[in-house]
């Protein structure tokens, strides 16, 4: 009886070890697609317009070219369906209603104009990936 106690002590730490030492940031864990940092930390958003953060104040920037930019709107962009996406009280949230309500993102994780998938991590760095 005390050999099978220990036993199960042992499996328990291992497993609580194990859970401890996961970093579980929104969505590079825990996700379905393969993901890499982006290299150039601009996405795309709907209608062909690029966005990009500033991580100092966390303003978004757009561009319909990639070389002028202009702050955006609200500080706001869009996702390919449609859905307006912000950095709001350090989450990222989206809005299916024009802005009426607001949920925050799952996994921090939108679907841009060209078909990639895009998410912030918990230091705001970009990452990709094809879907």
């Amino acid at each position: 009886m005390k050999k099978l106690i220990s036993a199960i002590a042992l499996v328990t730490l291992s497993l609580c070890a194990t859970a401890a030492s996961l970093k579980v940031e929104p969505g590079i864990t825990m996700s379905n697609h393969d993901w890499k940092k982006s290299e150039k930390g601009n996405w795309m958003g709907n209608n062909k317009v690029w966005y990009k953060l500033n991580k100092n104040d966390k303003t978004i920037w757009m561009s319909t070219d990639g070389k002028k930019w202009d702050k955006a709107k609200d500080n706001m962009w869009q996702s390919k369906d449609g859905k307006w996406v912000k950095i709001n009280d350090g989450k990222v949230v989206e809005s299916g209603d024009s802005g009426k309500t607001w949920t925050e993102a799952s996994d921090w994780t939108w679907e841009g104009g060209n078909g990639m998938f895009y998410k912030f991590d918990l230091s705001w760095d970009l990452w990709e990936s094809k879907g």
